[in-house]
C-alpha cells in the first residue's frame, strides 16, 4: 500500500496542518533570527545603523537643501525616522520572503509540511528590527520632548496593516521566485522604487490633491501615514480617503497571494 501525502489537498485539512505544525514556525523563526544576526560583522547594531543613516540623509536632503517644512512643531528627524520604522520593515520582509523558499530547499524537496510556514516566519525575523527600530524611535523621541497621547491606541491597528502589506507581497515574491529566479533581482528595485513612492520623506498632504487617491494604491501609504500619525499625537495630518484605498489595496494583494500560493505550493518540490 502506498500513501501519497498531497500538500493541502482541503482547505480544512491544509489550515489544521498549520496548526499541527506550528513548533516548526517557532523553529524556523528562531533560527533566521539568530542566523541573521549571528552570521554578520555588526550584528543586531545594523538594525540600528541603517536606519539612523537613513533618517540622517533624509533630514539634510529634504530638510537643509529642499527646505521641506516639518507637520506642525513636530522635529524633522522624527518625522521622518516614525515613517522608516515600517518602511524598513516592510522591505526587509520582501527580501527574506522571496528567498525563504529557496535558502530551504532541502526541507521543501524531501518534507511535508505547509510551505507557507517559511515566508511567515521570514516575516517575524523583520518584525525583530521592527522592534529595534521602535526602541531607536523612543530614544529620539526622549531626545526631541515628543511624547505620544491617545493616537497611540491606533498603533497596532496600522501595524497590522503593515504586516498584512508584508505577507501578501512576501507570499507573492516567494512562490514567483520558485519558478522565476529572475525575480531576486526584481526585489531589489520594488524596494528601492517603493522606497520613493511611499511618503517616509515627506507626508502624503506633499501630494496634490487630485493624486492622492491613486497615490494611495500604494499598499504602504496607509499603514505608514497612520503609523506616524499615531505616534506624532495626531500632528501629521491623515487621509482617510487613503488609508481605506491602502487597506483595500492590502486585503487584495493578500487575498491574491494566499491564492496563488496555495495553487502554485504542491509543485514547489517538482520545480525548485
Amino acid at each position: 500500500m502506498q500513501l501519497v501525502i498531497e500538500a493541502g489537498k482541503t482547505e480544512g485539512l491544509y489550515w489544521r496542518d498549520l496548526w499541527r505544525y506550528r513548533e516548526l514556525f517557532y523553529f524556523m523563526a528562531w533560527r533566521d533570527i539568530l542566523v541573521r544576526y549571528k552570521q554578520t560583522v555588526v550584528g543586531i547594531a545594523w538594525s540600528v545603523v541603517r536606519p539612523l543613516l537613513t533618517m540622517l540623509v533624509f533630514t539634510f536632503v529634504f530638510q537643509k537643501l529642499a527646505k521641506m517644512p516639518s507637520d506642525g512643531d513636530v522635529p524633522y528627524p522624527v518625522l521622518i525616522f516614525a515613517a522608516l520604522v515600517p518602511w524598513q520593515f516592510f522591505a526587509n520582509a520582501l527580501t527574506e520572503c522571496s528567498n525563504s523558499l529557496i535558502l530551504n530547499t532541502n526541507l521543501v524537496s524531501k518534507v511535508y509540511f505547509p510551505r507557507i510556514i517559511l515566508p511567515t516566519s521570514a516575516v517575524i525575523v523583520s518584525f525583530v528590527d521592527l522592534l529595534i527600530s521602535l526602541v531607536l524611535l523612543v530614544i529620539l523621541m526622549l531626545a526631541y520632548h515628543v511624547a505620544p497621547d491617545w493616537h497611540i491606541l491606533a498603533l497596532p491597528g496600522f501595524m497590522l496593516l503593515a504586516f498584512a502589506a508584508a505577507m501578501g507581497a512576501g507570499y507573492w515574491l516567494a512562490a514567483l521566485n520558485v519558478k522565476y529566479r529572475d525575480f531576486r533581482y526584481v526585489v531589489p528595485f520594488i524596494a528601492q522604487f517603493g522606497f520613493y513612492m511611499s511618503p517616509v520623506g515627506y507626508s502624503i498632504t506633499r501630494v496634490p490633491e487630485k493624486w492622492r487617491l491613486l497615490f494611495a494604491l500604494n499598499p504602504m501609504v496607509g499603514p505608514i501615514d497612520g503609523f506616524r500619525w499615531a505616534i506624532l499625537r495626531g500632528k501629521s495630518p491623515l487621509y482617510p480617503p487613503g488609508i481605506v484605498v491602502s487597506a483595500l489595496a492590502i486585503g487584495l494583494i493578500f487575498a491574491s497571494s494566499l491564492w496563488y500560493f496555495r495553487r502554485t505550493e504542491r509543485k514547489f518540490a517538482d520545480i525548485i
